[in-house]
């Protein structure tokens, strides 16, 4: 009878020791996933000048580019940067009145209990959406 309990207390050991094994990955792999949203949210995004910067800089050691292949590199870029903001000025209007469309037809379906909820998400939306330089 000896051996038997003692049998049962290296079974309750042992699962004591897979319950707490678990519980610290669980809480390791949640704490690692929050530090990394934490530290992804907490960054600004980069203004069209220093996004040009890093890529003639990867480029030109990558490349092994001279100073007089660097300029050209940061003219294209420049220029590219200038025609991607033209479009995106051009096409900002369509875009804003189909965001607000499809929005409206949400509204449509939603019972007047969510349409706050739903407000709500879209303020956060836009929020995000500024924050990020977005428009």
């Amino acid at each position: 009878m000896n051996g038997e309990a003692n049998g049962k207390v290296k079974q309750r050991a042992a699962l004591w020791v897979v319950v707490v094994f678990l519980l610290g990955a669980s809480l390791g792999s949640v704490s690692g996933y929050l530090f990394a949203a934490h530290s992804h949210a907490d960054t600004k995004p980069l203004s069209d000048d220093a996004r040009r910067a890093q890529k003639v800089a990867v480029l030109t050691r990558d490349l092994n580019l001279n100073a007089d292949q660097q300029k050209q590199l940061d003219e294209a870029i420049h220029d590219a940067q200038a025609k991607f903001k033209a479009i995106r000025d051009a096409s900002q209007p369509q875009i804003d009145a189909t965001r607000a469309q499809a929005r409206e037809r949400v509204r449509s379906f939603l019972t007047p209990d969510q349409r706050p909820k739903y407000e709500a998400y879209l303020l956060k939306l836009d929020e995000d959406r500024k924050r990020n330089g977005q428009q």
